[in-house]
């Protein structure tokens, strides 16, 4: 971990690793597939390779963050064996994936022109996220498998065990396939100023991907639009769940315990909606259930809005906002006025409720009788992903994968025979 004296040290620092990420995008954008995916397998080795280094790393982050940090973000700084392991086999998944098409359509004008529609790499791609080093190396694989380079800025907490990341698995991977080692960088200084000099070099990163609190996003997002960098922002979150009167008690409460396995990530159960029809029967029941997970249910009357982000709050992540409601329709418009419209779903056995409400919500994930803890671009699209977009304007929408890093591009030219 760098510690730079002055704001123009920050900038500077950011600047070269812009630099050298953006001398090697060409190297990535003209890669052959079985060399991407090459490095892939080489990054999933040395995964393995480094992985007691790895988690010794972590331990020593996770020590020192004790007593300082919430449960909920020391939980997603947290690395073990277990979510290594994990991580080492959504990096094979990834590089047996299909590469992301280079051409996406053809057609041919009147007058013998033919219209090709391609896909490009961006270039290079920034990202701005929590400290959670398997999202150092979600992005970092993502960026690869697209054939963009990158500069990746995470939270001070994970910077050391990121920063090992980097050093002795990812660019070594690179670089043994051929590839450019820096086509990857790691921002290595812990200042805020980095993360806004991370949005402030369009010229050097057009695209930058924004994860982590709503505040900070929305600060960055209108430093990146003062300076024309574009962004993709991942901030806000919390699932809703619905219990219909038709729902299977037994599977209602299940639902909920598998909600909340974890509790600082985005689609974990925030909001749970209750029946009017069921709240005296229902509620003590789900009541028990979440203080046996050591969670603490918020009853009316609420003394904080309704859709308030439980994971965001540090003090009081170990949180359930219970809510009664009158139906379908009205549980899934309260999910779109209310909360951020990542994901809601409803238990229910009726056919009929469950498309009532699914039908009148416009969120980015619908659920029913499962978790919203599925919204996750592995667990519905088997790849990692850089995060969950739920702008309400055309482009990727919900997981973001490797599929969806490009530009569109047209290229116009005489048809072949023509």
């Amino acid at each position: 971990m760098l510690r730079l004296g002055t704001v123009d040290e920050v900038i500077e620092h950011v600047a070269r690793a812009a630099e050298a990420a953006r001398a090697a995008a060409p190297a990535l954008a003209a890669a052959g597939d079985e060399q991407l995916d090459a490095a892939l397998g080489a990054i999933a080795d040395g995964l393995e390779r480094e992985g007691a280094a790895l988690v010794a790393a972590s331990r020593e982050e996770v020590a020192a963050a004790e007593g300082t940090l919430s449960p909920a973000v020391i939980d997603r700084l947290r690395l073990d064996e277990q979510r290594l392991a994990g991580m080492v086999a959504q990096v094979r998944e990834l590089a047996s994936l299909p590469p992301a098409p280079r051409v996406a359509g053809r057609l041919v004008l009147d007058g013998g022109l033919e219209v090709e529609e391609r896909r490009i790499p961006v270039g290079v791609i920034g990202a701005n996220y929590e400290a959670r080093v398997n999202v150092t190396l979600d992005i970092s694989t993502q960026l690869v498998k697209s054939r963009n380079a990158g500069v990746l800025r995470t939270g001070a907490a994970a910077l050391g065990t990121a920063s090992l990341l980097m050093d002795s698995v990812v660019a070594p991977a690179l670089t043994g396939a051929g590839l450019p080692g820096d086509a990857i960088q790691l921002v290595r200084v812990p200042d805020r100023e980095a993360a806004h000099a991370l949005v402030s070099l369009p010229a050097l990163i057009p695209l930058v991907i924004l994860r982590g609190s709503g505040p900070t996003t929305a600060e960055l997002a209108a430093t990146a639009s003062q300076h024309g960098t574009r962004t993709l922002a991942h901030a806000e979150g919390g699932g809703v769940l619905y219990i219909d009167p038709s729902a299977d008690d037994g599977l209602a409460l299940e639902l909920i315990e598998r909600s909340l396995d974890r509790l600082g990530v985005c689609k974990r159960l925030n909001l749970l909606l209750v029946h009017t029809a069921l709240w005296e029967s229902f509620v003590p029941r789900a009541t028990e259930v979440l203080e046996r997970l050591s969670i603490t249910p918020s009853l009316p009357p609420h003394d904080h809005p309704i859709g308030y982000e439980w994971a965001n709050d540090d003090e009081r992540s170990a949180t359930v906002t219970i809510a009664p409601i009158e139906g379908p329709r009205h549980a899934a418009e309260l999910a779109n006025d209310e909360t951020s419209g990542l994901a809601a779903s409803i238990v229910a056995r009726s056919e009929e409720a469950a498309a009532e409400f699914l039908s009148a919500y416009r969120g980015t994930g619908g659920f029913w009788n499962t978790t919203t803890r599925l919204l996750d671009g592995f667990k519905l699209l088997s790849a990692p992903e850089t995060g969950i977009n739920i702008d309400a304007v055309p482009g990727p929408r919900g997981p973001v994968t490797y599929m969806d890093l490009h530009l569109r591009q047209f290229v116009v030219a005489p048809a072949a025979g023509g």
